[in-house]
């Protein structure tokens, strides 16, 4: 398979929206909160909203991240990201191929997969991923079909397999995104962390210290 030139992605602090966490708070008043603090990429996650209300939230989202440099990530869902025009889209292990993807939407559009093995995570990298989503590194309650959790230890083990940036999400936290960092993480994504967080700006904030403080710590 020929190689698509790789996007220049920040992946260290990656947000996945979840609107019925966010505390009653407008979506895009939680983005542009957690961008102010150091999101540096949006997946929009949204499992039981109409494809009209999807397109439309796709696009203002588009419209607040614009000139920002902080790419939108459509979850699932490529109709809604060509709709929108979204920057990229991620799939699950039981969603569209990435093939299928890419000879739709052609190689202009980043596609993240979610591996929970590292058999997943080869596979996606040999079948062009951007970026591989190591899920779940922790138990989480935000995503009810959630495979068993892979741990730090996942998280080398993917890490040793592939080249691909590596971003892991599930039960991350303040307290424990540091370990994944160290682990081999390229960045974390976090959902209750940041939108279900008395300040999304703060937490995001302190998040991103972390990362970045694991980050130098390895490069030592």
């Amino acid at each position: 398979m020929t190689m698509r030139p790789m996007p220049a992605v920040d992946y260290s602090l990656y947000l996945v929206t979840d609107r019925p966490l966010c505390r009653g708070r407008q979506l895009l008043e939680v983005v542009q909160e957690a961008v102010a603090g150091g999101a540096t990429v949006v997946q929009l996650r949204e499992k039981e909203c109409p494809t009209g209300e999807f397109v439309r939230l796709a696009r203002s989202l588009k419209a607040l991240l614009q000139g920002s440099g902080v790419p939108l990530i459509i979850n699932d869902r490529l109709d809604v990201a060509l709709a929108a025009e979204a920057d990229g889209l991620h799939l699950g292990q039981s969603d569209m191929a990435i093939a299928d993807a890419r000879g739709i939407a052609g190689s202009g559009l980043l596609i993240g997969v979610s591996a929970e093995s590292v058999a997943d995570a080869v596979r996606a990298e040999r079948e062009g991923a951007d970026y591989i989503g190591v899920s779940p590194v922790f138990a989480t309650a935000t995503k009810q079909d959630a495979a068993p959790p892979l741990g730090l230890a996942g998280v080398a083990a993917i890490r040793a397999a592939v080249r691909l940036p590596l971003v892991g999400i599930g039960g991350i936290a303040v307290d424990n995104v540091a370990a994944v960092i160290a682990a081999g993480a390229d960045g974390a994504a976090v959902v209750s962390a940041i939108v279900a967080a008395d300040s999304p700006l703060e937490a995001a904030r302190a998040l991103k210290r972390e990362i970045f403080s694991a980050r130098e710590g390895r490069q030592r």
